[in-house]
């Protein structure tokens, strides 16, 4: 398992995500095995079944959470609020826009 830097850098939480979706995809591979082994009327395979039932159970909402959770971190990064990306830049264009018309309606002192 390779050890990931804080969330802050570059690259780091959708490497997260990947790894957890891996993670995620061989724990339902194995559970599908398992399945197929109880389906053919090995008992002990029936009986582990359930024990992967709640792993895998387990598994899918922490891989849901943490999705949000990087989801949540992309959006802050990208300057996202309510749905809606906050261009800082072109904001304060109109407020000098309009500080100037205010400035110039003002006529003088």
């Amino acid at each position: 398992m390779t050890m990931m830097g804080p969330i802050g850098d570059e690259g780091s939480s959708e490497a997260l995500l990947s790894e957890a979706l891996l993670l995620y995809r061989t724990a339902a591979e194995v559970f599908a095995t398992v399945i197929e082994d109880a389906r053919s009327g090995d008992e002990k395979a029936a009986r582990e079944a359930q024990g992967y039932a709640r792993e895998f159970h387990k598994a899918l909402q922490t891989a849901m959470q943490e999705r949000q959770k990087v989801e949540q971190l992309c959006k802050q990064d990208a300057g996202i609020a309510y749905h809606y990306a906050l261009d800082f830049d072109r904001a304060r264009d109109e407020v000098g826009r309009r500080m100037a018309r205010l400035r110039a309606a003002g006529g003088g002192g």
